[in-house]
């Protein structure tokens, strides 16, 4: 078989394969960046810390703690779940960072300084202007969909949207 036949056999047969060719299919689903198959393939042939290695080596340290943890490895779930939590936030992955500091039972302060860091880190980037002017013409379509009508949430629609006018031009004072 040429690399793609194995590739397509390996993953067509990922739960019968026999034990004797788990190493190399395991190899072969990592080269072709097949990383969940070849974690499930190594976790489900028992070779756990081939799964761990691999998840670490692709930067997926919540799975890699959780196989862990299941394998009755608690010291190495902890230290996983550590190391997760330095490098998302390192890299301002900040809802995996809070799922690793929910894990670890952190203090929910700190857990709730994550998502405050998180929500800042998102919000860098944001255009106010072009979200308010999205707002609008959305309000505009809604408006324009209404008119005409004579109906009780027609009504209650158009004076909604007056009512946000009002409070949007109240702040823009």
């Amino acid at each position: 078989m040429d690399r793609e036949e194995k590739l397509y056999y390996l993953i067509d047969n990922l739960r019968s394969l026999p034990d004797e060719l788990a190493d190399e299919g395991i190899e072969i689903l990592v080269q072709a960046n097949e990383t969940e198959y070849a974690v499930v393939l190594a976790r489900d042939k028992g070779k756990i810390e081939k799964a761990i290695e691999i998840l670490v080596d692709a930067r997926d340290y919540l799975w890699a703690a959780l196989i862990a943890r299941n394998a009755g490895m608690e010291a190495e779930s902890y230290r996983l779940y550590q190391e997760g939590l330095g490098y998302y936030i390192g890299m301002e992955m900040f809802g995996r960072a809070i799922s690793a500091a929910t894990a670890l039972k952190m203090p929910q302060e700190e857990i709730e300084a994550l998502y405050m860091k998180g929500v800042e880190v998102e919000s860098r980037g944001m255009n106010l202007d072009g979200a308010r002017g999205m707002i609008e013409s959305a309000m505009e379509s809604i408006e324009l969909a209404t008119i005409g009508r004579d109906d009780e949430t027609s009504r209650e629609v158009q004076n909604a949207i007056e009512g946000m006018r009002r409070d949007q031009k109240g702040n823009e004072k």
